[in-house]
C-alpha cells in the first residue's frame, strides 16, 4: 500500500498549500535529502488551524492533534517537492517546537502526534531521530511548528 493509499484508508487528506509567510521555500532538495521548513497546523484549505499556548489555552490532547495536522502539512510540501510519497526512503530528523507555558514539560507527548502519524503511514521508514522543545513564542501564535529532514529514493 502506498503512503497516499494509507492516508486515504485513514480518512486523511493532505491540505492545500497556504500563503507563503516569507522569502523561503517550504522544501529544499539537495541530492537525496529534502529539508522541510517549519510548518504549522493547518486545515484542509491551508489556513492556520490551531493557535494558543499549551499549558494555558490548550491541552496535551489538542497539541497532539495540532502536531498531526502539522505532519500532514509537511507531507503536502514533501509530496510537492518529490512527486510521490512512496519515494520516501526514511524520515531522518524531526524538530518539534511547542508554544507553551514556562512549566509545561509535556512537549514530547505533543510532538508524538506527528511522530505517530509518520510511523502509521511509513512504518519503519517513518521512525526518526527527534527533538521536542518548548518555546514561549511561535509565528502567528501557532501552537506547534515542526521541521524535518527526509531521505528519498533516487
Amino acid at each position: 500500500m502506498t503512503p497516499e493509499e494509507k492516508l486515504a484508508e485513514m480518512g486523511l487528506v493532505l491540505p492545500k498549500a497556504g500563503p507563503a509567510a516569507g522569502n523561503f521555500l517550504p522544501a529544499a532538495r539537495e541530492g537525496n535529502l529534502v529539508f522541510l521548513s517549519g510548518h504549522g497546523p493547518v486545515d484542509a484549505e491551508g489556513n492556520l488551524a490551531v493557535r494558543g499556548r499549551l499549558g494555558a489555552e490548550l491541552t496535551v490532547e489538542q497539541g497532539y492533534e495540532a502536531a498531526r495536522l502539522t505532519a500532514l502539512a509537511l507531507l503536502r510540501s514533501l509530496k510537492a517537492e518529490v512527486g510521490e510519497l512512496d519515494r520516501v526512503k526514511r524520515i531522518l530528523k524531526v524538530l518539534g517546537m511547542v508554544r507553551c507555558t514556562e512549566d509545561f514539560g509535556q512537549t514530547p507527548r505533543v510532538i508524538n502526534g506527528a511522530s505517530d502519524l509518520f510511523v502509521e503511514i511509513f512504518g519503519d521508514r517513518g521512525r526518526h531521530a527527534r527533538s521536542a522543545v518548548g518555546l514561549y513564542e511561535l509565528p502567528f501564535q501557532m501552537a506547534v511548528e515542526i521541521e524535518m529532514v527526509v531521505a528519498i529514493e533516487a
